[in-house]
């Protein structure tokens, strides 16, 4: 895992708390650089009260000047003056005209202001001679940054309150999606929709959610299977088992009346032991399908194996002829014994009840591909090519399987596989070239333990 979704979040986090800092310096800065300067019309006030000075100043009414200042500081509350600035130059230095030009005894009405200063600046309006000026304290109507502090707030606090709010809306909605559709898929499974999926609902997402969500697929899939094999598997058995009921519910009818006692008991007792095996193996079948376990506790030696079950085989079918092509030693390790055996014993048993009488099943092991593959061939009937693998489907029969056995119930083969598999191996059919069918099977020489 590249863990996709951590820089799919880090990144527009990252990147996103980069811009919403240089936005709020930016804006920040610019919004003080624009509110230290006196607004526009307070600007040409100052100059209004500038001229005005002037005004009065050439006419050399100073009485009239000097009750004009007096009004002018009364109704704006501040400082006003009309001053001279001759400047005299010394030990013959001279003054240049750039000096000239800007020298002023306060600041400039289109100057900046330093909004942190306590106190308002003194402002000079020059008259046109360049010696005179108007100066004034800067009247708190018109100090700019009177909105600063609000302004502040809501740059500093309200604007990153609201983009980090929108991420996390953004990223809730990017989660909560995938999720939503697990949820529901989840809910819809849990009521019976068992083919609910939800990597498909995702698109082209690719990260640790869509893997959750394949996950889930693979979860419902595998569960999904095991409850539709299991209501087949008890279906099954529910029909199986009803012939052998049946005729036991009859011969006892028959015992109970008196006729033909000693005929009926024998029929009684092979139909218990048919259901006996019939329940043992689909409750090993249904075991080894649901739990899937990895039987590899046990070391063993096939051959040994082999000539045990085939000399059990022999007793039991003797007018068949079982020739056997085993190495000296086929020693393997990571596996079942019983497991192993069981399987065996299914398919050998098998190929016999299908070779008619006088017939011959050949069993041959070779080493192969690091592990012994083993060979069953029989002479009996074969298999049609499309059913080939439906034999290792639970209680299938072929068409000659229910005429030639009727008794069968269709587990041995299917048990078989799933036995084989979980030792590790692998069980396939194919039909000979001449008459019969011929079951191989692998088996790995060696296999780790599981803890």
């Amino acid at each position: 895992m590249t863990r996709r979704l951590f820089w799919k979040l880090c990144g527009p986090l990252t990147l996103g708390t980069l811009v919403l800092v240089w936005v709020v310096t930016f804006l920040g800065s610019e919004t003080e650089q624009k509110m230290s300067f006196i607004a526009e019309p307070h600007q040409q006030t100052l100059n209004q009260w500038g001229a005005t000075a002037e005004r009065l100043y050439r006419t050399g009414d100073e009485q009239a000047l000097a009750e004009w200042l007096e009004a002018l500081q009364i109704r704006e509350n501040t400082w006003a003056a009309v001053v001279r600035s001759d400047v005299q130059p010394l030990a013959g230095s001279r003054l240049s005209e750039q000096f000239q030009e800007g020298f002023r005894l306060g600041r400039h009405v289109e100057w900046k202001i330093h909004l942190y200063f306590t106190e308002n600046p003194i402002m000079d309006v020059t008259f046109t001679d360049g010696q005179t000026h108007f100066l004034v304290t800067l009247p708190q109507r018109m100090r700019p940054g009177t909105y600063l502090p609000e302004t502040k707030l809501l740059l500093k606090v309200a604007l990153p309150l609201a983009v980090l709010v929108l991420l996390a809306v953004v990223i809730y909605r990017h989660l909560m999606g995938p999720l939503r559709q697990l949820e529901l898929a989840t809910r819809s499974f849990s009521e019976g929709n068992l083919g609910v999926r939800v990597r498909a609902l995702l698109g082209k997402r690719n990260d640790e959610l869509t893997a959750l969500a394949e996950t889930f697929d693979r979860m419902a899939e595998r569960t999904g299977d095991l409850i539709l094999t299991q209501r087949r598997l008890i279906a099954d058995l529910s029909h199986e088992l009803r012939t052998p009921l049946t005729r036991i519910d009859m011969a006892v009818s028959c015992v109970e009346e008196g006729i033909d006692t000693q005929h009926f008991l024998p029929r009684i007792r092979r139909e218990c032991r048919l259901m006996r095996d019939l329940v043992e193996d689909a409750l090993t079948l249904a075991w080894l399908e649901n739990e899937q376990p990895s039987l590899d506790q046990d070391s063993l030696d096939l051959t040994d194996l082999l000539d045990s079950v085939i000399e059990d085989v022999r007793y039991e079918y003797p007018d068949h002829c079982l020739e056997s092509d085993l190495p000296p030693q086929s020693a393997i390790s990571g596996s079942s014994h019983r497991a192993v055996a069981q399987a065996v014993e299914n398919v050998i048993r098998n190929a016999c009840h299908y070779t008619p009488v006088g017939g011959h099943i050949r069993i041959g092991l070779w080493p192969d591909d690091e592990g012994y593959r083993l060979t069953v061939d029989d002479e009996g009937p074969g298999v049609a090519s499309d059913q080939l693998e439906l034999i290792f489907t639970p209680f299938y029969r072929t068409d000659q399987a229910r005429d030639d056995r009727p008794d069968g119930h269709g587990l041995g083969l299917p048990l078989a596989r799933r036995q084989v598999e979980a030792a590790g191996g692998w069980v396939r059919a194919e039909n000979r070239a001449t008459r019969g069918l011929r079951m191989t099977l692998w088996f790995p020489a060696s296999r780790p333990k599981r803890p």
